[in-house]
């Protein structure tokens, strides 16, 4: 049998009805048609329900959302009042800059410059505060949601063009 869609030689078809035509399609081309016969609005002609146009507009819904790849990961970041964090620590040790900058093999001016939160520290930096002082200066953050897409209240060029 011939697919009356694709044109490919297949051992068994499907009547389906595509754009109100009744086709006998292969199956990887029966998904572009419903299924003919299996219901009374499936026939050409046939009025469409409420309840059908219902479900078209909720799957339509579901595929005009964008979705965020990254939802549902976590990350590490570094906490908000990190050098507050490792002044209060250093000083808890009673260490001066000076110091604590000799013990972890930094300079003064970095260190300076990390606790009034005007540099941020790199990882291996992090890693050295953490364990001279030890402190926990990272915290796992959560990403998540859907961005985007859905229905919005806002006028939109859509609004102004005519869909036949």
């Amino acid at each position: 049998m011939i697919c009356e869609m694709c044109g490919k030689d297949v051992p068994q078809t499907r009547e389906v009805i595509v754009d109100g035509a009744r086709l006998s399609v292969c199956q990887s081309c029966s998904k572009f048609g419903e299924m003919s016969g299996s219901s009374a609005s499936s026939r050409p002609g046939a009025p469409v329900t409420q309840s059908v146009i219902d479900q078209r507009l909720e799957r339509r819904e579901r595929r005009m959302q964008s979705k965020d790849i990254y939802a549902g990961t976590t990350t590490i970041e570094i906490v908000d009042d990190y050098g507050g964090v490792i002044r209060r620590a250093r000083e808890a040790k009673g260490m001066d800059q000076k110091e604590f900058a000799n013990l972890i093999q930094e300079k003064q001016g970095i260190l300076a410059k990390v606790e009034s939160n005007s540099l941020i520290p790199d990882d291996k930096l992090v890693r050295k505060i953490e364990k001279a002082l030890d402190i926990k200066l990272t915290e796992a953050v959560q990403a998540g949601g859907t961005v985007g897409g859905g229905r919005s209240d806002k006028m939109t060029l859509g609004n102004f063009i005519r869909k036949e």
